[in-house]
């Protein structure tokens, strides 16, 4: 289940920004087609911080409805407290996920024993496999690799870890550590070359919304060590990849969508619309990659 390429998706959202679950539901299928292993709602790119506890909810059943036969839907479960927390995990197994990305609370210090207790609380809730989320910068937590092996040791439904890796060696040091008893699997689009050579097995990818077989592709030549397709589509993705890092990534990978035919723009308030130079930037960016898009081979 944590194995290829897992999509990270945004919400579609209707003109009086409602979410459009008819878009939510086809976009989820799309992705499916496309050979995306898992589906990851809710989560940063999906404006998690911008949906109610309903919304979220619905949004789960909405997922599961549109593809829960054909791959795992894989909600990221994150809440400021951990009874919210507690009952969306619940909502998931009880709608039909497979699987849970659970975070620490966000807008948290990093307090060990604190997180400890939260993230621990969420997976006693629940014997759906889960993957730990580690991405430290938004969240200002660092799971260390002796924090991993503590929960790893006490949660067997602990499947995963979900790691920024920009520094490739953490992969190294988990491994030295735990060995293959989980897996690991990546999130920064533009390292994500390295990190499969490094040793994930896996990737949350962002711009798989608007290019999944070129996100799949690149993912299969990196495991299977084909250098030469690897190096040509990682040098025409990369500056589609990058945007991902960027502090407007919701905004850029929705406009990347609208201009592949894959949704609208829409984002929720307190996020804006790009407009000017930034605007004209990211146009520049998304045309010129639909002009060289590479033929892709099997």
């Amino acid at each position: 289940m944590w194995k290829g390429v897992i999509s990270a998706i945004t919400t579609p959202f209707n003109a009086d920004l409602t979410i459009d679950h008819g878009a939510l539901a086809d976009h989820c299928r799309w992705l499916a087609d496309h050979g995306v292993v898992g589906i990851v709602p809710v989560g940063s790119l999906g404006e998690s911080s911008t949906l109610s506890h309903a919304e979220k909810r619905q949004v789960l059943e909405t997922c599961v409805g549109a593809v829960g036969e054909r791959v795992p839907v894989l909600p990221r479960i994150s809440a400021l407290g951990t009874p919210e927390a507690i009952a969306m995990a619940k909502h998931a197994r009880a709608v039909g996920c497979r699987g849970l990305m659970v975070t620490p609370p966000y807008d948290h210090g990093n307090d060990w024993r604190e997180i400890r207790a939260h993230v621990s609380a969420v997976m006693g809730a629940t014997d759906l496999p889960c993957m730990l989320y580690n991405h430290r910068p938004p969240h200002r937590v660092e799971f260390r690799p002796e924090h991993i092996a503590e929960l790893a040791a006490e949660f067997p439904h602990l499947e995963a870890l979900k790691e920024p890796v920009i520094d490739t060696s953490r992969i190294g040091a988990i491994r030295d550590l735990l060995g293959p008893r989980l897996e690991i699997v990546v999130c920064v689009e533009d390292t994500v070359v390295e990190a499969v050579r490094a040793g994930a097995s896996g990737w949350i990818a962002c711009l798989v919304n608007a290019f999944p077989a070129e996100s799949v592709a690149l993912y299969r030549y990196a495991q299977e060590r084909r250098e030469r397709e690897t190096s040509e589509l990682y040098r025409w993705f990369a500056p589609l990849l990058r945007m991902d890092t960027l502090p407007k990534f919701v905004q850029l990978i929705k406009l990347t969508q609208e201009r592949v035919g894959r949704g609208a723009s829409r984002v929720r308030p307190p996020r804006l619309p790009l407009e000017g130079d930034e605007l004209r930037e990211a146009l520049a960016v998304i045309e010129n990659a639909l002009a060289t898009r590479p033929k892709l081979t099997l």
